[in-house]
């Protein structure tokens, strides 16, 4: 099998998951900003942080991506993916992202990233200033879960990755190559 690791990542946390999924595996890793010839791949696996509805990086890797390459799409950001609510906002905007005989044959994966607000470029902490001074007015009782860990979180660092959780990640490759 001929496969790669692709990563679009403007803060970090997609690149460690990348870059840990290729220690685990030897499978290579690169930037979408210098995507090697995919000629011959098998496999593509794209981790992508989740930036205003879209996952970095992803266009150029779909771009790339052989008619005959398996796609898996890991998404990288800060909502509890556990929540069945917030995988559905995911997969939704995948859905606008990613044309449907794409997507209806990948593998889609979400992790949970991190964010330090100290390091954030400013158009981003605007954004995020705009989110929060939004969600402060949402009444506690109308609230979700996201909306009161970010009010909770806003101005901070926080960081959630967990390479443990790239173990499902495995289940896509064939046998002999896990």
């Amino acid at each position: 099998m001929h496969a790669q690791i692709l990563y679009g990542s403007r803060y970090g946390a997609s690149r460690r998951y990348a870059e840990a999924f290729s220690q685990m595996t030897g499978i290579p890793v690169s930037d979408c900003a210098s995507i090697p010839d995919l000629t011959g791949c098998d496999l593509v696996l794209h981790f992508g942080g989740l930036y205003a509805g879209g996952v970095a990086g992803l266009q150029a890797t779909l771009r790339a991506l052989p008619e005959t390459a398996r796609l898996v799409i890991a998404t990288v950001g800060l909502a509890d993916v556990r929540d069945p609510e917030n995988v559905r906002n995911i997969r939704s905007a995948l859905a606008r992202q990613v044309p449907r005989q794409i997507l209806d044959r990948a593998a889609v994966f979400h992790l949970r990233g991190a964010i330090d607000y100290g390091k954030l470029k400013w158009k981003h902490r605007a954004m995020m200033t705009l989110l929060y001074q939004k969600a402060k007015r949402i009444p506690r009782d109308r609230q979700t879960p996201e909306v009161r860990a970010m009010l909770e979180t806003f101005g901070s660092r926080v960081d959630f990755v967990d390479t443990g959780s790239l173990t499902p990640l495995l289940e896509v490759l064939p046998p002999q190559d896990r």
